[in-house]
Formats: structure tokens, sequence, C-alpha cells
């Protein structure tokens, strides 16, 4: 990349002035844009880099070079129903009239485990985040920026590499018929980016994995959780990474013993009734106390550990 810029020395600001990029960009049948959107969104340097530092560009020249499995792959995450050669359709589907090669299921299967996971954790380290700036709107609640954590379940094919690892899921009603994943991750809610995320056995309860997304907190951040995280030791573990947290709880449980806040009180807890008749038997939750006036801050944005009753 090269830059020229023609500015006269001493010249007022109001002078006109032209600066010249040269940006040096794939070229061919994957040139960007060629294979959709993807080559914009994550250009072609980084996704080399990304190789690079995985050592993992291919050692001759291929008809599915290591940078072409790799958006083949984000490609995947998109059309996950299709299979990779629909994949593969679709991904060059814009080359009309160019020689694109026409890779069978099996040889697109052997190079992915050619390129290996590498290149995609660095990729995901590289570009996970909450995506938004200072003035982002909607984003930030007091200054803080509103996060989540929570979890999901996903299924990988059945095949003797993923049973030893991942087990199938029984049930009441013949269970699962797929080895299953267990996924968490932490979000920014504004944006709904993901932050960080962590994988394994679906044997493993998701309060166990949110101990390692605690990597990624910080303290400009507060955590929102739902009731099945509403564990003290998880709650004091966050605290200690200088993030708050908003969790609910069942009504019948402790409220977790908490350091104390901006607020005063870390912990100031609620019964929330939800249905209508449990509201004309239940009495009002009180308002959360203001701050001190002397902390500099807002009453409205006091930390709150709210609770509900169970349904």
């Amino acid at each position: 990349m090269s830059a020229k810029t023609n500015l006269t020395p001493g010249a007022p600001l109001s002078a006109r002035f032209v600066i010249s990029r040269t940006i040096m960009v794939a070229g061919g049948r994957f040139a960007p844009g060629h294979l959709g959107e993807l080559t914009q969104l994550i250009p072609f340097e980084m996704v080399d880099e990304a190789l690079a530092e995985t050592r993992t560009v291919q050692a001759r020249i291929r008809d599915l070079p290591s940078r072409v499995v790799v958006y083949l792959l984000l490609a995947a995450c998109l059309f996950e129903d299709v299979g990779y050669p629909g994949v593969w359709r679709k991904l060059t589907a814009g080359l009309e009239g160019m020689a694109v090669a026409a890779p069978t299921a099996g040889a697109l299967s052997q190079a992915r485990r050619r390129v290996g996971a590498g290149p995609m954790r660095f990729l995901f380290d590289l570009l996970r985040g909450p995506a938004a700036s200072i003035a982002t709107g909607g984003v930030r609640w007091c200054g803080l920026l509103v996060t989540a954590i929570d979890g999901t379940t996903m299924i990988a094919p059945d095949s003797q590499a993923n049973l030893a690892r991942f087990a199938k899921h029984g049930g009441n009603h013949g269970g699962s018929g797929y080895p299953l994943i267990r996924v968490m991750v932490l979000v920014a809610c504004g944006t709904r980016t993901v932050i960080d995320a962590v994988f394994g056995p679906a044997s493993t309860g998701e309060v166990t994995y949110t101990y390692q997304l605690l990597r990624s907190l910080r303290h400009d951040m507060i955590v929102l959780l739902d009731r099945n995280f509403a564990a003290q030791a998880l709650i004091a573990a966050i605290k200690g990474t200088g993030a708050e947290v908003l969790v609910r709880v069942k009504t019948a449980a402790s409220c977790p013993s908490c350091a104390a806040t901006r607020t005063g009180p870390a912990c100031r807890c609620w019964a929330e009734p939800t249905s209508a008749s449990s509201t004309a038997k239940s009495p009002s939750p009180p308002a959360p106390a203001a701050a001190p006036a002397s902390t500099g801050w807002p009453p409205a944005c006091s930390i709150t550990a709210a609770t509900r009753q169970p349904p």
C-alpha cells in the first residue's frame, strides 16, 4: 500500500490537496466480491494472515486453496442445511463464465481437514468484540456496556470421532440421535455480537463453562444472567473481574453475598408477580434505594439483583 499527498508546505488549511492510495487486491476468479459479501466483510489479507500465523498455507497451488477453504467454512455457517457441495455452489454462483473447480463432497471435506480449526480460531479472536464505539446508541446503560451470558446446544455429525468426546443426550422420548455440543457465549446486547464463546460436551453444565468466559469481562460492563446462573461462587467471581452483574434468582433462593458496589448494598431483592391473580395477593415490589449523593452515581443507575417468582 502506498500513499501520495500533494500539499504545498506552509499553505493554509483551506488549500486543496489530494490523497491517493494504492491497495493490493486478489485477482482472478477469487477477487474481492467474486465470493460474495464475505470477501468484503473479511478481506483476503486478514485470511492470509490467519493462514500464515497457523502455518496452514497450502504447499502447492490447488483447485481449493486454503484461503478459499476458509471462506467456504464461513459460508457454511450461513447455509448449514445444504451440505458442503451446496455451500460451494452458493459461494461461486457469481462466477459464471469463469473456470471454477467442481469439487466433490469428499474433496471439500478433505480440504476442510487439511486447513483445520486453527485459522478459524485466529479469525474469531481477531474479530470478536462488542462492535460498538462510545457513540453507538443503545449499547450502554449508565456508562456500562450491557452484555449477557447464556448457552445452547448444537448437534454434531454422528461419527466415531465426535462420539469419543460428545455424547448423545438421553430423554423420555428417545433422546438425541446425534452427539450434542454445549455452547456458551458472552454477547453485547445492543449489537448482538459475540464477545467470547466456549464449547464442549453437553454433559458439563452451563455454570461450569461460564467461568471460562470471565476472562473477557471488564470493569465497564454489566452482565445479565438468568436464574440458572444464580450461584454465589459464580456471582462472586464475576464481581471479582470488576464487572457489574444483574441476575434473576428464584424467590426461595438465598441472596448471594457480594461485595459492596458504588450504590452501597450489592444486592436488593424483591418478588415480581407473574400473573394477575398473584398480583392481587402480593404487594408491589419496593423501589430500589437511591444512591448517596456523594458517590456521583445517578439514582436511576443503582445496581440491583432482581428476583422473580418461578413459573
